[in-house]
């Protein structure tokens, strides 16, 4: 299936503007419920209720709370709310170029693809351009009422734009705690190497999947069809405490391993 747009605009570059199309680069595939009767199994659903009372308080009645401190909220309206929303707007705005390994991984929050809509020629110049100078966009736009900072960079070929988290959710590698205890021994440090040495491998996003969802849906196609599958659960394995024993039995699996090869 053709993938869709899900919105368009500009890519704004100083003076210069290309027409986009924003495409998601990922798509949820989590297994969702329906809460049941479990009598007529017929489908329930959920009501808001005053704790005091029990009655069902109507959703015209309902309205929007911050708590400033517990049992203190400040109420907001929907006309409150929608004044505090951004300016519209069909931008995608590049503040900036940077290196790459400037902006780490837990940066990084949702993945899109920002395709071309006219004006290809420009469009494919810009990766270009991008991919010989190895750099990536700081951009800034507002998307549905939201605004987003992102980064834009080329892969293969086309532009994919991230959204990046602001630095009130990131939290930065010195803010954690200093590592206790003994400092690993040489034989530690080599074998570790060797542990690592022996794992290198090129990354194949085919060998990794969602075992549980595939289990999950498996488990219910039988239910469906009148079957009362039994799944056996994993054996939790006892964790080793000492870290040598663990490199060496990890060492010997893979050679071990590679002979069956």
């Amino acid at each position: 299936m053709a993938a869709r747009p899900i919105w368009k605009g500009e890519l704004k570059i100083g003076t210069t503007r290309i027409a986009v199309k924003l495409y998601s680069a990922v798509t949820d595939r989590t297994v969702r419920f329906h809460l049941l009767d479990d009598k007529s199994f017929l489908r329930v659903k959920q009501h808001m209720v005053d704790p005091d009372s029990g009655s069902e308080v109507p959703a015209e009645e309902i309205t929007k709370g911050y708590e400033v401190e517990p049992g203190t909220f400040v109420v907001l309206t929907d006309k409150d709310l929608e004044s505090l929303q951004p300016k519209p707007s069909r931008e995608i705005e590049i503040a900036e170029f940077v290196p790459p390994d400037q902006v780490s991984q837990q940066w990084y929050d949702r993945p899109y693809y920002l395709g071309p809509n006219d004006g290809q020629d420009a469009y494919f110049a810009l990766v270009e351009a991008m991919q010989k100078r190895n750099v990536e966009g700081i951009a800034n736009w507002v998307m549905r009422n939201k605004a987003y900072i992102g980064a834009l960079r080329a892969v293969d070929g086309y532009l994919v734009l991230c959204t990046l988290r602001a630095a009130s959710e990131v939290l930065l590698a010195q803010q954690l705690p200093k590592p206790a205890g003994r400092e690993p021994t040489q034989k530690e440090f080599a074998m570790a190497k060797q542990l690592v040495a022996a794992m290198e491998g090129e990354f194949n996003a085919a060998e990794y999947k969602d075992e549980y969802r595939e289990r999950l849906l498996e488990f219910i196609e039988k239910k469906a069809k009148g079957h009362k599958p039994k799944l056996s659960r994993a054996k939790a394995k006892r964790a080793s405490t000492s870290l040598d024993s663990v490199l060496q039995r990890s060492i010997a699996a893979l050679k071990k391993g590679k002979k069956a090869a």
